[in-house]
């Protein structure tokens, strides 16, 4: 009786078999909550306050931001998204909420 070779065939496992890149990964955007959730954290942690204490509906500039801070959080919020943002935008959406729901939309 003639044994034939049979070799043992393997499966690949999940990172052998899913080949993805960065660029193949489609991003979804965040939500205006999630926005909102974020920029509410940031200033939350400069401003050394519990984030409870942050009123989404009042503008920026009643927390008492300068330019420089404005411009740092434009900065870290664009990095953030992954998308460039206009260092004015601030002003444009003088409140969390209003800059959240505006970014969110795109």
């Amino acid at each position: 009786m003639e044994i034939q070779n049979l070799q043992a065939t393997k499966t690949p496992t999940v990172s052998e078999s899913i080949h993805t890149t960065k660029e193949d990964v489609q991003k979804i955007p965040p939500t205006a909550a999630e926005i909102q959730a974020w920029i509410v954290s940031y200033l939350a942690d400069l401003l050394e306050i519990n984030p409870d204490e942050i009123d989404t509906t009042i503008p920026f500039d009643r927390y008492g931001l300068d330019s420089a801070v404005v411009v740092g959080l434009t900065g870290d919020l664009e990095a953030w998204l992954d998308s460039k943002l206009d260092p004015t935008l601030i002003y444009d959406y003088p409140t969390i909420e209003g800059l959240a729901r505006h970014l969110a939309e795109g």
